[in-house]
């Protein structure tokens, strides 16, 4: 199936998704500028909804100013609800050959972006994916409790669908874009960010994972409870069984 082949990187899309971000998400964009090349860069969509805070969207505002018209970086305002939605707009708008996902809050280190092209260019059909289980990769301020469910969800949903990854839940993937672009995606708010690496895992894409470093926000509130974190076994089931032709859009969607 050729949706299933992307055959070289052209530029990545970054897709930083903000709510109360600030200095944070300042930091995220220049630090990919600052450590990538230019040419690699198609584009940066920063999504905001009506929750976005004044000083959020005067921060962005700010970045495409200063940037927006050697790095094409823009705003859009999402239509669809929650920080899933925000993503899938965002998927449906890149151009690049890939697109990144990732947070504006630096719990996605912005220094792997480099590492992330770099794999991509080599496995441009592949997904590759962030790991903090990985050795290299690591956990600041996690809390033992949540470092212990997280250990014993990641180990039981790659032993459910028979994967040897590591972290299906860290949501800090480059995709090949016309995959991302071909699939119906059903999940709005977090449980999103598993649904991205569960559809392809069922469609046979190949993962590359490699280690990254989680370090706690330090502005901002997260809009993701502990207990919400239980509603990824739903959708852990809800994917294990799919066939293709059940993931995939139809070819008038």
């Amino acid at each position: 199936m050729n949706i299933l082949n992307t055959d070289s990187f052209t530029g990545v899309s970054i897709l930083l998704p903000a709510m109360d971000e600030t200095y944070s998400l300042k930091e995220t964009v220049e630090t990919i500028i600052n450590t990538c090349n230019k040419e690699d860069l198609a584009e940066f969509i920063i999504i905001m909804c009506d929750r976005t805070t004044e000083e959020s969207r005067n921060t962005a505002e700010a970045l495409v100013e200063k940037y927006g018209k050697d790095y094409s970086i823009y705003i859009h305002d999402q239509t669809l609800p929650f920080v899933g939605g925000a993503v899938r707009e965002g998927i449906d708008l890149a151009k690049g050959s890939h697109v990144v996902m990732m947070s504006t809050d630096l719990e996605t280190d912005p220094n792997i972006i480099k590492k992330f092209i770099k794999g991509a260019k080599k496995y441009p059909d592949r997904i590759i994916t962030a790991s903090r289980w990985r050795k290299g990769g690591g956990f600041e301020k996690y809390s033992k409790i949540k470092l212990v469910c997280n250990l014993i969800f990641e180990r039981a949903i790659g032993l459910f669908y028979l994967v040897p990854l590591t972290d299906l839940t860290y949501a800090y993937r480059i995709f090949p874009t016309k995959l991302m672009k071909a699939i119906k995606w059903e999940e709005l708010k977090h449980p999103f960010f598993l649904e991205t690496a569960l559809k392809p895992l069922r469609l046979g894409i190949k993962f590359v994972e490699i280690p990254a470093h989680w370090a706690a926000r330090t502005e901002g509130v997260s809009q993701n409870t502990f207990l919400a974190n239980f509603n990824y076994f739903k959708t852990a089931w809800n994917n294990r069984f799919l066939k293709a032709k059940d993931i995939l859009k139809s070819e008038d969607e």
